[in-house]
């Protein structure tokens, strides 16, 4: 009878860090850790969040146990198992409603810079070498103990996103961490150029044709959490200065996103992946970055109203206020005078809300006939009516467009 196998610990990863009880109190954790009888440790974004103080997203588990093993405890404990990627060592437990995947350690066997053939392990530090940066491959047990085994606690503590190993050879195994280099550099690196890794800049800029063997689904999916960093000014500038950012979107300008940033919290607005995107330009953002049609009108809507010169009030009539505040913000950029925040928010507000009290009926009724001088007309009173701040009642609109006050 094999021996199952059991969670092997080196001392001299262990650490006096510790996880908060926000993460260790998760409902349903304890259930899938007692159910694999301790035999699985936390690792990866939830623990790295952790420590840095910020809301841990999705769970996840490694274990040196087999997933035809993990699915065996869950089941015995009353869970449930959902095998989501059991070729690849993944189960997935339910438990509390919640969802916590549980990966077998692996080892790399094979890579061709999209995917990997992987070997199941048993080993935690064969694990932690084959993934992408020190601070995700941080372990912490049941009871919160964080365990390090590569020094991805320094760089934690430093701020400093750092491939493991060699730069090149990580990259070789997956060109999709070139993208993810720079999206965690924007998320968790220091402000400023000392914030940047140089080995792993270098690295990314010497292999960026790499990129061009992803699927744009996948460029497009790293962009939009990229761009919707509190402030991706930096990484994006030095995505730009590698190379990288024209493989992914030719002719777009990430010199603008610095000051599109100061503008976005001088008024209180939270990052928007897709402002910035407007903002960059880029040839057919839609094709290069596979959006999807609903974003692709956005965008369409956004430029179209930019390259008008329409007003943010305008804007946010017709097309909503996140459009108006779209024109808005560009339009600080472009250089207009940065309004009060208070009285931006009431503006958009007031516009986005606003209903016309006049219609083409209305002005019919009036005399004007039905035809081209009727929607000129029906324009004239628009512009009036928003240019008054949505002032002018449905009388004096019709007094000075109506077709009896016409002629």
């Amino acid at each position: 009878m094999t021996e199952t196998p059991r969670l092997a610990i080196d001392p001299s990863w262990e650490t006096e860090r510790r996880l908060g009880r926000d993460l260790l109190d998760r409902p349903g954790l304890t259930d899938v850790m007692d159910a694999l009888d301790g035999e699985a440790v936390l690792v990866g974004g939830a623990v790295r969040d952790s420590l840095m103080g910020r809301p841990a997203g999705d769970v996840d588990l490694s274990t040196p146990l087999t997933p035809e093993t993990v699915r065996a405890r869950l089941t015995k404990a009353g869970l449930k198992a959902i095998p989501t990627g059991i070729e690849h060592g993944t189960v997935t437990a339910v438990a509390q409603h919640a969802a916590f995947e549980i990966t077998t350690f692996r080892a790399d066997v094979q890579t061709d810079g999209r995917r990997a053939t992987v070997a199941f392990s048993t080993d935690m530090a064969a694990d932690a070498e084959r993934r992408d940066f020190t601070m995700n491959a941080l372990y912490a047990t049941q009871d919160g103990r964080v365990l390090d085994p590569l020094g991805g606690l320094a760089d934690l503590a430093a701020r400093r996103v750092r491939f493991i190993g060699s730069p090149e050879a990580r990259i070789r195994e997956d060109y999709l961490r070139i993208l993810r280099f720079f999206r965690f550099t924007a998320w968790h690196a220091c402000a400023g150029e000392d914030g940047i890794d140089a080995e792993g800049l270098a690295a990314c800029a010497a292999l960026g044709a790499g990129v061009e063997r992803l699927a744009r689904e996948r460029i497009g999916h790293e962009m939009r959490r990229l761009l919707a960093a509190p402030d991706p000014a930096t990484a994006t500038a030095a995505m730009a200065a590698s190379g990288v950012l024209a493989r992914c979107l030719p002719g777009a300008n990430a010199a603008v996103l610095a000051p599109l940033v100061h503008v976005e919290r001088a008024l209180g607005r939270a990052p928007d992946w897709r402002l910035r995107l407007v903002a960059m330009g880029g040839e057919d953002a839609s094709a290069s970055l596979r959006l999807s049609r609903a974003e692709a009108r956005t965008l369409e809507t956004w430029m179209a109203a930019v390259a008008k010169g329409a007003s943010p009030a305008a804007t946010a009539w017709r097309h909503g206020a996140e459009a108006g505040w779209a024109a808005l913000i560009l339009g600080v950029v472009a250089g207009q005078p940065l309004p009060e925040r208070d009285a931006a928010q009431r503006l958009i507000a007031d516009a986005a809300t606003a209903e016309i009290p006049i219609a083409a009926a209305d002005l019919v009724a009036s005399g004007i006939r039905p035809g081209p001088k009727l929607g000129e007309a029906l324009a004239a009173a628009e512009r009036a009516w928003i240019e008054s701040g949505f002032a002018l009642d449905k009388s004096a609109l019709l007094t000075e467009f109506g077709g009896r006050s016409a002629g």
